[in-house]
């Protein structure tokens, strides 16, 4: 039997095996003054100008626009200081202004119209008459460039702007599929992985077991500017089959799991800012393999789980404004390895689906109200599961698929959809059973399945399904087949996926999807 999802464990029943500009103008040399002119000590003469028989220029004094010496100026009558000189005192054919070139994009081209995600692509442009002139995508000015070099994730278009009003484009197109990206400095899996809040988008990687078979307390950050993974402080308690839940303002809530004791009540709190957990109040009841769900409210729901008396029917409310947990109404079955999915809209239910009681596995679904601060029954899914997935839609429908269960207990390949509006649950396919996988929403309304537990082996393969045309389609294949990993969509619409197990052998590897 499978175990947990995203950052999930097997309950009590498991499978077996774990431009410049110009110069000023320029005089002639042969400039000629008339029968009485002198010319000042810094005075110049524009080559054909010639003055008046009394006009004389200033010691700094100017001719014609075409040409300049000193602070004086010439009128519109051709005075200087003093001196006057005659209408006739013109500039002549040979004084002249430098061109400033008209301002234009000439080319702005990519070295490469398809590059692999954060592959180097060089932009390269040909301007002129340039007084500014920038990149978008967050690069800014390129003045005095003409090239530059951009890394990007996902299909993008770049915008060169001259002068703040003329611009070009061009596209660069990023191949769709998996890539690898940067390792995990421990080897982990039934790890938990959380977004955290914040501009950047790092994502929080927290405790599992490693390759010794040893639950952590050790934590990471990926960083998705660099593709790297850094060590950030510790959890104050090893920690496996816990909860990771984004808070606001770059913290995450980290709850229960099997520890020491071995089932846990503590609770911590990350926080970006300091690189920190700092234990926070204490549930009221153990719990391992239990779900932990933000509410519009901001607090958190955390239900069910399992732990040393078994499976457990009891919730509470977690508030991050007091740091304590509020015990609110149980389940109506207690139920460990099970999914909780938030409802679109601005009521905060919750819809619980599946999972084990210890004995058996759950075909049974329960909804939250934290209004009423209960749950009510919301009828059967189609087959039993746990271990399973379970995806808010842009519909706002919530797709089911996989896990381990039917009557038998067994792999399954069925999917199906509840529908809040009529409460009813209908059957779909799967292309091939899994548990232990992955499913993320992306931008494009398709959901991304991943790797999971398959018939004796972990997959590498990777399927899109469309809710709009009920349809399945492959997604290619992951670079390293695996299960008990994580799925995390990062602000640039790419999937992360992390670690997990293959065989024997756990993993360090992680790899980013693009959707094509």
């Amino acid at each position: 039997m499978g175990s947990g999802g995203a950052g999930g464990t097997s309950s009590a029943v498991s499978k077996t095996g774990g431009v410049s500009s110009g110069g000023g103008g320029s005089h002639g040399t042969g400039g000629m003054i008339g029968p009485g002119g002198t010319t000042g000590a810094g005075g110049s003469i524009v080559a054909a100008g010639t003055s008046g028989t009394a006009g004389k220029t200033g010691a700094a004094g100017t001719t014609s626009a075409a040409g300049t010496s000193g602070a004086g100026t010439t009128s519109a009558a051709g005075t200087s200081g003093a001196g006057t000189t005659s209408a006739a005192g013109t500039s002549g054919a040979a004084g002249s202004t430098a061109t400033v070139p008209t301002p234009a994009i000439t080319s702005f081209t990519a070295s490469a119209q398809t590059v692999a995600t954060r592959q180097t692509c060089t932009l390269t442009w040909v301007v002129t008459g340039a007084t500014t002139l920038t990149l978008d995508q967050g690069i800014g000015s390129v003045l005095g460039k003409t090239s530059q070099d951009v890394f990007p994730a996902l299909t993008t278009t770049y915008t060169l702007t001259l002068n703040g009003s003329l611009t070009a484009q061009v596209q660069v197109k990023v191949q769709g599929g998996f890539t690898a990206t940067g390792s995990l400095i421990t080897a982990r899996q039934q790890h938990t992985a959380a977004l955290v809040p914040g501009p950047i988008g790092y994502v929080l990687i927290a405790g599992g077991n490693d390759t010794n078979g040893r639950d952590l307390a050790s934590a990471e950050l990926y960083n998705p500017s660099t593709g790297t993974f850094t060590a950030t402080g510790n959890m104050s308690s090893i920690r496996l089959g816990h909860a990771a839940t984004p808070l606001s303002a770059g913290k995450v809530l980290i709850t229960g799991g099997e520890g020491a004791t071995p089932y846990l009540t503590s609770a911590d709190v990350y926080d970006l800012a300091s690189g920190t957990f700092t234990p926070t109040g204490t549930m009221n009841v153990a719990r391992f393999v239990h779900s932990a769900t933000l509410l519009p409210s901001g607090k958190v729901l955390v239900a069910g789980g399992f732990n040393q008396t078994g499976t457990v029917a009891s919730a509470e409310l977690y508030d991050p404004g007091t740091g304590m947990f509020t015990i609110t109404g149980s389940l109506n079955v207690g139920r460990s390895s099970h999914a909780a999915t938030l409802l679109s809209g601005s009521s905060g239910k919750v819809l619980v689906t599946g999972g084990s009681d210890g004995a058996r596995y759950l075909a049974s679904a329960e909804i939250y109200d934290p209004v009423a601060g209960a749950f009510a029954s919301a009828g059967n899914m189609t087959v039993q599961r746990q271990t399973h997935t379970a995806t808010l839609l842009p519909s706002g429908k919530v797709f089911i698929t996989g896990g381990w269960g039917g009557a038998a207990g067994g792999l399954l390949s069925t999917a199906e959809l509840y529908d809040p509006g009529t409460g009813m649950f209908t059957a779909t396919s799967m292309t091939v059973g899994r548990d232990s996988h992955t499913a993320t929403l992306l931008p494009n309304g398709k959901v991304l399945i991943a790797g999971g537990y398959g018939t004796g082996v972990a997959y590498a393969s990777a399927e899109l399904y469309d809710p709009a045309v009920a349809t399945w389609a492959p997604a290619g294949s992951m670079v390293t087949a695996r299960e008990y990993h994580t799925a995390t969509l990062l602000p640039s619409g790419q999937v992360l996926i992390v670690g997990g197990l293959v065989g024997s052998s756990w993993l360090a590897s992680a790899e980013l999807y693009t959707s094509p």
